[in-house]
C-alpha cells in the first residue's frame, strides 16, 4: 500500500494547505495547527518515498515507537480539537437559551 499510501498523503497535505490560505487571516492558531498536521504529512511522504517506509527513531518505554512527523501530526490534531471544543463552547454561550 505504500505508493496508495502517498497519494492520500500528498492530498490530505495539498487540502490542508488550500484550507490554512483560505483561513489565513481568521485564525493563526488554527493556520499553525493544520500546518503542523501538513508538515507532519509532507515528513512522513518524504520519508515513504526515499526509503520506502516511514522511518520511526523515537522509541521510548513502555510506548510504540514513533518520529517527530508522528509528532506534529498528534499535535495539531490535537490543537485542532481543542481550538474547536472552545469555539463551540463559546458559540453555547453567546446564543440565548
Amino acid at each position: 500500500m505504500g505508493p496508495a499510501l502517498v497519494v492520500l498523503a500528498v492530498l490530505v497535505g495539498i487540502g490542508l494547505v488550500v484550507l490554512v490560505a483560505g483561513m489565513a487571516a481568521s485564525s493563526t492558531t488554527m493556520s499553525v495547527a493544520l500546518g503542523l498536521i501538513a508538515g507532519g504529512a509532507v515528513g512522513n511522504v518524504v520519508d515513504r518515498v526515499r526509503f520506502g517506509a516511514v522511518t520511526d527513531f523515537l522509541d521510548l518505554p513502555r510506548w510504540p515507537t514513533f518520529n517527530v512527523a508522528d509528532c506534529a501530526i498528534v499535535s495539531g490534531v490535537v490543537l485542532v480539537f481543542v481550538l474547536e471544543l472552545a469555539a463551540a463552547r463559546r458559540e453555547r454561550s453567546v446564543t440565548p437559551p
